[in-house]
């Protein structure tokens, strides 16, 4: 409750963060808790950005699983599944020893190269096409990985998904139950991390009633817009997604 009596700025960021985060979970299935902690990390650290954000992100799930319980692609959800439990285990043995920098330039680098290929390809006009499982079980792993350091883990899922040309509530149902699954499985570790202190709860606890504001409004994007629209929004998520991790990974070296 200190913060926001004490952080007006901490309050603005924090309120942005959730409705941003949900509007994103329920009209494009992702970005999610990264746009919040992207949002948060402003004004506070990043360690307690991703923990405020954790149990919103759970409400946000419980609302979306309903929402799209019917839409889904079962091959995707299964691949991207199985890497996604590898890269959360991988995430928790090494989040007090890795590098953020690291993480945040490698998969930025992977969500430009998938944006630009996007067009080089044909864009909306190019022919559907489904990775290996090989394939999807690595980017599986890394969106796992990235999920649990920084909630970061769309940028991966999506490059296993967007090329597929899944219709737009199929993909976002895909990605929501993906992270649904995701974000439980990281609750008991960030427990153990000493993550959810009584402050970061009570952030989380007055933070939650906004989550189904910013979920309605996404969910009712998702039914306004195109199938081509829906591609070339989802692509330019992508795409900034990925812009804003080169730069924070690439700033500390112009400091």
């Amino acid at each position: 409750m200190e913060l926001f009596q004490d952080d007006p700025l901490f309050t603005a960021c924090a309120i942005i963060a959730v409705l941003l985060s949900g509007l994103s979970k329920g009209g494009f299935g992702g970005g999610v808790g990264f746009i919040g902690v992207l949002a948060l990390a402003q004004v506070s650290s990043p360690v307690t950005a991703v923990a405020i954000m954790l149990p919103i992100l759970c409400v946000m799930d419980l609302i979306g699983v309903r929402a799209y319980r019917r839409h889904w692609h079962r091959r995707s959800l299964k691949v991207l599944g199985i890497g996604c439990m590898i890269g959360t285990l991988v995430g928790m043995i090494a989040f007090k020893w890795m590098d953020d920098q690291a993480i945040r330039l490698m998969v930025g680098f992977i969500a430009i190269a998938f944006f630009i290929d996007f067009f080089r390809s044909g864009g909306e006009k190019a022919a559907a096409r489904t990775f290996s499982d090989p394939i999807g079980y690595g980017l599986g792993t890394l969106a796992g990985f990235t999920s649990f350091v920084i909630h970061a883990g769309l940028p991966p899922v999506a490059m296993y998904l967007l090329p597929q040309r899944l219709d737009k509530r199929i993909h976002v149902g895909t990605i929501v139950i993906l992270f649904f699954i995701i974000n439980y499985a990281k609750i008991l570790p960030y427990w153990w991390l000493g993550l959810f202190t009584p402050a970061n709860l009570t952030a989380s606890l007055i933070l939650v009633p906004l989550a189904p504001i910013g979920m309605f409004i996404g969910l009712k994007v998702n039914h306004m817009i195109s199938q081509k629209w829906f591609m070339r929004v989802s692509y330019t998520i992508l795409f900034i997604l990925g812009l804003r991790l080169l730069y924070d990974g690439l700033l500390p070296f112009f400091n």
